[in-house]
């Protein structure tokens, strides 16, 4: 760590980057002297002195000690006689020395860099760990919440129906029609509200739940959703598409949900056309998922207000034109994510609608379109 930092002053500071270069000469020099005097080799302290520069100078200081190493070693130690080729093999082995030198600093300094990084990336994962630790916590004490809540609801609500059946039974005989509205539009909102903390509640169970994923038949899943529909769909001039459908891999009744609350729509918004069209079949997606849509011709939507779409408690028609709490599309959401997929829409006012999920495809099971 302290050679880290003497590095790292040395490579800020030009004056000490070069200055090294220049004293370690000097001290290549005197020592060569003094050898020489005791008729000793002396080549060795030049070429440490360029080692020295060039480990913790750089390249521009370790060009400056090889400079000075030659004209110092060429001028004191070279005979004129051979100092021609002794000069130049003196320059070579010096040029290979610094050149060792500085490439070796440099991986050095990369792979300090690179640890440096990858403890910032790991500090990064645990700080995202502790948060999605943090965020997991508070959602579930959320859905507590509204579960609690919304269970505690139920039983004043009861009461609240009740008695005002029991007052529309027993004095709607004794009131005028604008009071007998009153109790009726009390008794329709009562139900309203009824429904939707039924919803609520279901959609607190979806992120309660836990999910029991198996290779599920969505051919089959289908099939068992246009029968739990097929209520809304009587006498209805109902044209019906299904294509080939790939199987899932999933919870085979949060699944089941997510089609029945599609088809359920499909069906709802397409009640204003004289005959209603609902296909359902699979779209080409990436390599890794299969995508899955429902798509009708009924009144569409704005595209400018599809990111309202699966929000909890969001409509974008009148609840007098379409019946619905808006739970429905959020609960679909829900569940898909908790699949690892995605949910979109894609719609066109009075031109109908599209409403596709994906996941991704199972493993060690092919499928082909």
């Amino acid at each position: 760590m302290a050679r880290s930092k003497l590095q790292l002053r040395i490579a800020q500071s030009p004056v000490l980057r070069y200055g090294l270069a220049v004293l370690s000469v000097s001290a290549a020099l005197g020592g060569a002297l003094l050898i020489e005097r005791l008729q000793l080799h002396n080549i060795t302290l030049f070429l440490f002195a360029i080692a020295v520069a060039a480990w913790y100078g750089g390249t521009g200081a370790a060009a400056l000690a090889l400079l000075l190493s030659c004209i110092s070693f060429a001028y004191f130690f070279v005979e004129p006689s051979h100092s021609i080729p002794y000069f130049i093999l003196f320059a070579l082995f010096a040029w290979l020395v610094s050149s060792f030198s500085s490439v070796r600093r440099r991986v050095e300094g990369e792979l300090t860099e690179r640890k440096r990084r990858e403890q910032e990336i790991e500090n990064l994962n645990l700080e995202l760990a502790k948060h999605s630790t943090a965020l997991e916590a508070i959602n579930k004490e959320l859905e507590a919440f509204a579960y609690s809540i919304s269970h505690d609801l139920r039983a004043p609500l009861r009461h609240m129906a009740g008695y005002t059946e029991l007052l529309q039974k027993k004095a709607s005989s004794a009131l005028d029609e604008k009071c007998n509205h009153y109790i009726k539009m009390m008794l329709e909102s009562a139900k309203r509200m009824g429904n939707l903390i039924d919803d609520l509640l279901a959609f607190s169970r979806i992120g309660r739940a836990e999910t029991q994923k198996t290779l599920v038949s969505l051919e089959q899943l289908v099939r068992e959703a246009l029968t739990e529909v097929r209520q809304d769909a009587e006498g209805r001039n109902i044209a019906w598409k299904i294509g080939a459908l790939p199987d899932f891999y999933g919870d085979r009744s949060m699944l089941r949900l997510v089609l029945v609350n599609l088809i359920s729509n499909a069906i709802k918004f397409t009640r204003t056309r004289p005959q209603a069209e609902i296909e359902i079949g699979s779209a080409v997606g990436n390599e890794d998922d299969l995508v899955i849509f429902v798509r009708d011709n009924g009144v569409g939507f704005d595209m400018r207000y599809a990111n309202k779409l699966f929000g909890v408690f969001q409509r974008l028609h009148q609840a007098s034109e379409f019946e619905g709490t808006g739970i429905g599309l959020a609960t679909v959401q829900r569940i898909i994510h908790r699949h690892g997929g995605t949910v979109w829409a894609e719609g066109v006012v009075d031109s109908g609608a599209t409403f596709y999920f994906s996941a991704p495809k199972p493993r060690g099971h092919l499928w082909k379109p």
